[in-house]
């Protein structure tokens, strides 16, 4: 078995990685709710579009994401390592935790839909490098990149019907 600090993690190693990766989509995603409450509220009192889900949706929706973030990843990371993919992944992560307080807790939808458009093209990097490391792990965050294109569409739409 190769000891080289750059061969992939195996066994225990890889599997604590793994929860790592969890931890850091966790901190990510709870970073963005702090100080933010009352969302459901708040979203429930705006002006939507038709085609807007309802609050209960973005729950399950996020958690299911949140996970193949996490494992898409870690896949990247079995194969190469701390490498430019996964600074992108940490890029768009970051972008990720930034959105939410800038929509609910700061109330700015026009800043927020800025923000978003910057984390959908970190995500598009993301995939893209993804690509070129590991088929699955990119399209692992393609559901991710869809649901953020119809979170931009609704941010616009909520900015424009808001301001």
């Amino acid at each position: 078995m190769e000891t080289s600090r750059d061969a992939p993690a195996t066994g225990r190693r890889a599997w604590w990685a793994l929860a790592g990766f969890a931890v850091a989509v966790f901190v990510a995603a709870a970073i963005g709710g702090l100080g933010v409450q009352g969302t459901t509220d708040e979203y429930a009192s705006l002006r939507q579009p038709g085609w807007a889900p309802p609050s209960w949706l973005f729950g399950p929706v996020w958690s299911l994401l949140y996970a193949l973030i996490a494992v898409a990843g870690w896949l990247v990371w079995r194969r190469v390592g701390f490498s430019p993919a996964l600074w992108a992944w940490v890029a768009q992560l970051v972008l990720n935790a930034i959105w939410t307080p800038l929509f609910f807790g700061a109330g700015q939808y026009g800043l927020a839909f800025a923000e978003i458009v910057l984390m959908w093209l970190a995500i598009g990097l993301t995939v893209v490098l993804f690509a070129r490391v590991s088929r699955v792990a990119a399209a692992l965050l393609l559901p991710y990149w869809a649901w953020v294109t119809f979170a931009a569409a609704l941010n616009l739409s909520i900015w424009q019907l808001n301001n």
